[in-house]
């Protein structure tokens, strides 16, 4: 099949998100549950959108604007506190690869029509004189701020939207430099040079959230991590607490103190064995919770209760099977975590490819009825 969409922008959903601010912060932290929220995240995986257009799919259905969700109003506000690097410098844009060299010194390949996300083929640091040559694109300046970011969030929250700000991953951004491999060396090896990383991440964004808290609130702390598979994590709860939770609760008491109360933590896979210890560096929510990975948030509700919330817990490869499975995933897991709030239902990752539109548009409208029939039952 030749690929159209082939671009992580092309595929971006058109939502409309209508859960306001006030109702999304009560929901997620167990203080209210009007409406229980449901939600897609990421979106179709490449080859999706091709297949269901030969299924006969229209042009809002390929967008995702024919569906309706009960979607969070979240405005990210527009500064940064990870990597400011120079531009990337291309070596090859063909129809088969893109490779260039990015920001860190690192040659990137993206296979065209199998991903979207370009894996880097080097790594730049193996030691602290590797870092200090990049520290400099890690540290405090005016350019972390973008053109009219204050404007821009101030129109969002006067519109219902709850304000959003990011930290590198304590695990993702030295990652980024080391590689997975060499990281979990480094983190035995090179102990000092880790806190040195996450200390310059962390003194970066304590300067830049003191400017934004100075002008409006914040209330959500975003971290990407991706640190785990079907095994389980590439950091153990000891590790954890030595180098991540110092890192995360300096960022997140700073903002907590400011008003904030949501800390979301954005991991793929078996998170089990560190719940217990990123609860205590202040994650309160957490996705997209992927039971394939052992993630099931049914069990995770029972064990945590209002300590956690999540986004997502559906299992995505449901959809590729039969009508009566996907009705037993929802019955399963939708009265179970509804009644308490605090869970935005979600397929817990891309759509995958070999899911029939059809099975898609069963999901979202039996996911919709369940919802109802137990919210009139708690009325």
């Amino acid at each position: 099949m030749k690929l159209k969409w082939i671009e992580h922008k092309d595929l971006a959903m058109e939502r409309n998100p209508i859960i306001s601010r006030e109702e999304f912060l009560d929901y997620m932290t167990f203080k209210g549950n009007k409406r229980t929220l449901y939600n897609e995240i990421f979106g179709p995986l490449i080859g999706l959108k091709e297949e269901w257009e030969e299924q006969g799919a229209t042009q809002a259905e390929l967008d995702f604007s024919a569906f309706e969700y009960r979607a969070p109003k979240v405005h990210p506000i527009q500064v940064n506190t990870g990597f400011m690097l120079p531009e990337r410098k291309i070596i090859e844009d063909s129809d088969e690869r893109l490779v260039y060299i990015d920001g860190l010194g690192r040659t990137m390949r993206l296979d065209k029509g199998y991903s979207t996300i370009a894996l880097p083929e080097n790594y730049p640091v193996k030691n602290m004189d590797d870092w200090l040559k990049i520290k400099q694109f890690c540290v405090f300046n005016e350019r972390r701020f973008a053109k009219g970011w204050l404007k821009n969030a101030i129109s969002a929250y006067e519109a219902g939207f709850a304000m959003s700000v990011s930290i590198p991953g304590g695990f993702d951004a030295p990652r980024q430099l080391f590689g997975e491999e060499e990281l979990c060396y480094a983190l035995y090896e090179q102990p000092e040079l880790i806190h040195d990383i996450l200390n310059t991440f962390a003194e970066t964004a304590l300067k830049v959230f003191d400017i934004v808290t100075a002008e409006l609130n914040v209330d959500i702390l975003f971290v990407h991590e991706d640190m785990a598979g079907k095994s389980g994590p590439l950091m153990g709860p000891d590790m954890i607490r030595e180098f991540i939770k110092p890192y995360y609760l300096k960022c997140w008491n700073f903002l907590k103190e400011r008003g904030a109360r949501l800390f979301e933590q954005d991991s793929d896979g078996d998170m089990n064995s560190i719940l217990d210890v990123f609860i205590e560096s202040g994650i309160n929510c957490m996705f997209p919770m992927e039971p394939g990975s052992g993630m099931d948030i049914v069990e995770v509700r029972k064990k945590y209760g209002d300590k956690l919330a999540f986004y997502g817990g559906i299992d995505k490869y449901k959809l590729r099977t039969t009508k009566a499975e996907i009705e037993a995933e929802l019955e399963y897991k939708i009265p179970a975590v509804a009644a308490t709030g605090g869970c935005v239902f979600a397929l817990d990752h891309r759509i995958p490819n070999g899911v029939p539109l059809d099975n898609y548009k069963f999901y979202l409208d039996k996911l919709h009825k369940i919802i109802i029939r137990e919210e009139s039952r708690r009325k």
